[in-house]
């Protein structure tokens, strides 16, 4: 027999760290909140690499990212000291250093150019630098660079740090936290109620906020023309470790694309370094493989040689929950009392302080704000009708 919990205003469904921020911003603004995740604190979170990253991150027809991208960067100082606080101390490892894009080879040069003809086309500050003076900035850069952009507005943060600041802050704010996961979503009378999790408990709510990253679209009960189309993209990521011995050996985040790849570096103030990440569409699977590790290596030793002397610390693959436009779903559904809050691919710790503000509006006022709205998830059940007409 099902136990019957009473009622809240909210129910989060997915706790990473939309999720877990979402929760954390209704509960601010008075709304009695809940939230049900069998292991709160995990998800996409665990393998991203924390990249602030709006201006370097830029791609051709996804211009109507970039606004989204750098109203939430510009929340990223303010957020992190509030984050610090409200979770007794936790600090999210937010770190002003800049990222440099760099060039291997002519056709890499290329690409990089007409990258940095595009962010001045959009207004946005990134500096041209040639091979030399890309060296001089981060001296363990193989010889072979040539050329790149310095943007200096592109930061990181730790988001493991994150997500344990997220959830500390949460359960501060008396959000109920149920590690469980969701089975299915309750509908009454033509809008969402609530949901079963896996363990009985029944769950009731007034709105239901889906945040379940790449699982988003597998919740049961939900109307066929409301799920998400949200799929896995898998990326697989490396840590290792700079020993004091080798310090500083980058000071900022470096990028570049080798052979077709993207690689990144990013340098934790505490020594640990990242290095990024694989993009593969293939379901469900989260196996570290030795290929992905491989290349990963291989791109990284041709852009810093030196990382082949670091001690490799951990090999994980993680899920993105990726969009057919590559752009998050916020706001409500056309199933009444049900939000989305999720498909944010490879922008999710960039996002995660303005998704935080928009949903709390949202939940607060039933109003999206302009700068989401072009982001709403009825764009797809528009064009879905579309393609039916």
């Amino acid at each position: 027999m099902h136990s019957l919990r009473k009622g809240s205003d909210v129910l989060v469904i997915g706790g990473g760290i939309i999720g877990l921020v979402t929760a954390w911003r209704a509960a601010q603004r008075g709304l009695r909140t809940v939230l049900a995740d069998p292991a709160p604190g995990g998800g996409a979170a665990r393998v991203a690499a924390g990249m602030l990253a709006p201006v370097t991150e830029l791609h051709y027809g996804e211009e109507a990212l970039l606004g989204l991208g750098l109203d939430s960067a510009a929340r990223y100082p303010r957020f992190a000291a509030e984050v610090a606080d409200a979770s007794g101390g936790i600090d999210i490892g937010y770190r002003a250093c800049g990222t440099l894009a760099v060039a291997l080879d002519a056709d890499d040069r290329l690409h990089l150019r007409e990258l940095h003809a595009l962010q001045r086309r959009c207004g946005l500050e990134s500096q041209w630098l040639t091979g030399r003076e890309c060296r001089r900035l981060e001296p363990m850069l193989a010889p072979g660079v040539r050329g790149g952009l310095r943007v200096d507005g592109d930061h990181q943060v730790d988001p493991r740090r994150l997500a344990a600041a997220l959830l500390a802050a949460c359960e501060r704010a008396g959000v109920g936290v149920h590690r469980a996961a969701a089975e299915r979503l309750l509908v009454t009378a033509d809008r969402a109620a609530g949901a079963l999790l896996d363990d009985g408990t029944q769950l009731r709510a007034d709105q239901v906020v889906l945040a379940a990253g790449s699982l988003s679209g597998r919740l049961a009960g939900v109307p066929a023309d409301v799920v998400p189309p949200v799929r896995p993209v898998k990326g697989q990521v490396l840590r290792l470790t700079v020993p004091a011995a080798y310090a500083p050996f980058l000071s900022r985040t470096v990028r570049a694309v080798v052979r077709g790849s993207h690689v990144y570096l990013v340098p934790r103030e505490n020594g640990e370094l990242v290095v990024g990440a694989t993009s593969e569409e293939l379901g469900w699977d989260t196996t570290v493989t030795a290929g992905g590790v491989y290349e990963l290596l291989r791109d990284a030793h041709e852009l810093v040689p030196g990382i082949t002397e670091l001690p490799l610390t951990e090999t994980l693959a993680g899920l993105r929950p990726g969009s057919p436009d590559n752009a998050p779903l916020l706001g409500p559904t056309d199933l009444p009392g049900l939000h989305l809050a999720t498909g944010h691919y490879r922008n999710g710790v960039l996002l995660t302080p303005l998704t935080g503000e928009v949903m709390a509006q949202l939940l607060t006022t039933g109003e999206l704000p302009p700068v989401a709205r072009p982001f709403s998830p009825r764009r797809f059940s528009a064009a879905r009708q579309e393609s039916y007409a």
